[in-house]
C-alpha cells in the first residue's frame, strides 16, 4: 500500500530566507510561505490563510533559492513533516521538491 503525502501550495515569502550548510555538506534553505485564497466548503466561500515554515535542501536547489526574496510569489511542491523547535513544540514543516516563481503580476 503506498502512503501518501503530497503537498502543492502557492504564496507570498514573508520571512527572509536563512541560508545554512549542514555538516554533512548539504545546502539548505528556510523561508516560511504565507498562503491566502478562498476556498468552498460545504457549498459556502470561507477565507483560507496559513504560514508554513518551507525547507529546500541540496544542491540542485541553490540557483533558485538564491534568486528568491521576501515579497516574492511562488508555488512550492513536496512533502510534509513534523520537526521539532527549539521550545519543544512541534510544528508541520514543508519540504520543497519543485519551486515555481510566479509573476505577482505588477
Amino acid at each position: 500500500m503506498a502512503t501518501a503525502n503530497r503537498l502543492e501550495l502557492s504564496g507570498m515569502i514573508c520571512k527572509a530566507p536563512v541560508r545554512k550548510v549542514s555538516p554533512s555538506g548539504i545546502p539548505h534553505c528556510q523561508f516560511v510561505l504565507e498562503h491566502r485564497s478562498v476556498q468552498e466548503e460545504a457549498g459556502l466561500r470561507r477565507q483560507a490563510w496559513c504560514r508554513m515554515p518551507v525547507i529546500v535542501s541540496g544542491r540542485e536547489s541553490q540557483a533558485i533559492t538564491h534568486s528568491i526574496t521576501v515579497g516574492m510569489h511562488i508555488r512550492v511542491q513536496g512533502f510534509i513533516c513534523s520537526h521539532q523547535g527549539r521550545n519543544g513544540l512541534n510544528k508541520l514543516v514543508l519540504h520543497a521538491e519543485q519551486i515555481e516563481l510566479i509573476d505577482s503580476g505588477d
